[in-house]
């Protein structure tokens, strides 16, 4: 079978890094596991072993013919996971080596969704993958990525994946992220829209300092005011800023 560069796809063969999903996942025995693309079956076979009860979607439809056959008993859906509907699931997790070309928009479709997978675990590019995470470590600044994910979970670096660990190989490493603890607790004081706006406006000129940016779009006496009673530095700026203090501030700034 070979891969279809129009899908993104890229074929794990790495027991290892096939292992150390399955491992991040934490599957029990019966629960429910959404995987993207499932492609040859790499990993849909080790979460089957692992107890899974898998729900897979293959939009290709030579791929979705040959899973069908080789595992008559897997509830496998052909279509675009992007249409896909999340009501129809119980709790669940999603788990998946996912088409790199679709990552933000998956990312944003699960995180955002009425009905979020309590956990996630995908192999995504290095570099977004540590993009996600920074700060985290010692890595890199926030970012609108990376503060997006962390207002709906806690992201994790598990490990880098080698090119090499792909059939065809990508032209760069990749890497598994668990994001963990999802929920939608962090938008009690107020909504995700306008936090959204909040954090592109705070981003709008990244050389710039963020009450410079918001001062924009809020009057700018309010910003100050926000800053002082946050105690934080006039000077800062966006990226610099970590989730819990970008929530007190959207908390400040967006209330009636």
């Amino acid at each position: 079978m070979y891969a279809k560069k129009s899908l993104g796809q890229h074929f794990l063969r790495s027991e290892r890094a096939l292992s150390s999903i399955i491992e991040a996942g934490n599957i029990t025995p019966g629960e429910t596991v959404l995987e993207i693309g499932p492609g040859t079956g790499a990993l849909t076979e080790k979460l089957l072993d692992a107890g899974a009860k898998v729900i897979a979607v293959e939009k290709d439809d030579e791929l979705f013919a040959a899973l069908s056959k080789k595992y008559p008993g897997l509830e496998l859906v052909h279509g675009d996971i992007l249409n896909f509907q999340t009501s129809q699931l119980g709790t669940y997790k999603l788990i998946a080596n996912i088409p790199y070309n679709i990552t933000g928009a998956i990312l944003e479709k699960f995180l955002s969704a009425e009905h979020q997978p309590e956990l996630m675990v995908l192999l995504v590019q290095k570099e977004v993958a540590k993009r996600i995470v920074a700060r985290d470590g010692k890595d890199g600044k926030e970012s609108i990525l990376s503060l997006s994910v962390k207002a709906y979970g806690k992201p994790r670096y598990v490990e880098t994946v080698k090119a090499g660990s792909f059939a065809p190989a990508p032209a760069v490493d990749s890497a598994i992220i668990a994001i963990e603890n999802i929920s939608k607790s962090f938008f009690t004081n107020f909504s995700e829209k306008d936090f959204f706006k909040l954090l592109h406006a705070g981003f709008r000129a990244k050389r710039k300092k963020l009450s410079s940016n918001l001062g924009v779009v809020f009057a700018k006496e309010r910003v100050k005011e926000a800053f002082r009673k946050l105690n934080l530095d006039e000077n800062v700026r966006a990226e610099d800023l970590p989730v819990n203090k970008w929530g007190e501030l959207a908390a400040l700034l967006l209330e009636n």
